[in-house]
């Protein structure tokens, strides 16, 4: 059976750092392939396993919207503008993005992810969860039933969603950290590694590492 993420079209990938080239073996899994990166800290012939490295008038010279899908190689470990602004960049140009899911990832048929997110290996999306635009589920992240991510959230590695858990657009839900069921956070929200959070918190939250936030609503 064909899968309803199926790759048709070449790749290029942009960003060609750490995050980026696991990108490029989650492709291979998918037998989708890249034929260009485009990075501005990269310099011709450097690109990872010798891609050509192709700039912005050359990405758009050579490698033209209809030809092929972009593949967001920025990660992060704080706030997420960067990747959406590489994002919305790039779709303003008329590009679409592949949404990459691993084959070693658990995704509910009911589930829906919106275009240029990614799923990584041994991550868990489960029945009813609704992931927007350009958003990182990271390693061994898991995001329970109902759960509703606005666009560009990152779900760092081993991070929890309970059911029913919203987080609002360029969220950053650090390592190991749990949202218990029901939470809603809001926008631009730093969640620290291995947090717990047990309430709602508004736009631009801030939770140090390791700690407690949140008013319990029983």
């Amino acid at each position: 059976m064909k899968s309803r993420f199926a790759i048709e079209h070449d790749l290029v990938l942009l960003g060609g750092g750490g995050h980026g080239r696991v990108l490029m073996g989650v492709a291979d899994l998918l037998g989708a392939w890249f034929v260009a990166v485009n990075d501005p800290k990269l310099v011709d012939g450097g690109g990872p396993r010798g891609l050509p490295v192709l700039h912005d008038d050359q990405l758009a010279a050579r490698c033209p919207p209809d030809k092929v899908l972009l593949v967001n190689g920025v990660g992060s470990v704080g706030p997420a503008d960067a990747r959406a602004e590489l994002f919305w960049r790039w779709r303003a140009r008329g590009y679409r993005f592949a949404a990459l899911v691993h084959p070693a990832a658990a995704l509910a048929d009911s589930a829906e992810i919106g275009e240029g997110t990614q799923v990584m290996a041994g991550a868990v999306v489960q029945n009813d969860a609704k992931i927007g635009l350009n958003c990182l589920i990271n390693t061994r992240a898991g995001v329970d039933h109902d759960c509703f991510l606005e666009d560009t959230v990152h779900v760092a590695p081993g991070a929890t969603l309970c059911g029913g858990v919203r987080v609002g657009a360029r969220s950053h839900i650090g390592a190991g950290a749990t949202l218990i069921q029901g939470v809603h956070i809001g926008k631009h929200c730093m969640i620290g590694a291995g947090a717990i959070v047990v309430g709602d918190l508004g736009d631009g939250a801030k939770v140090p590492p390791g700690s407690v936030a949140g008013e319990r609503k029983d």
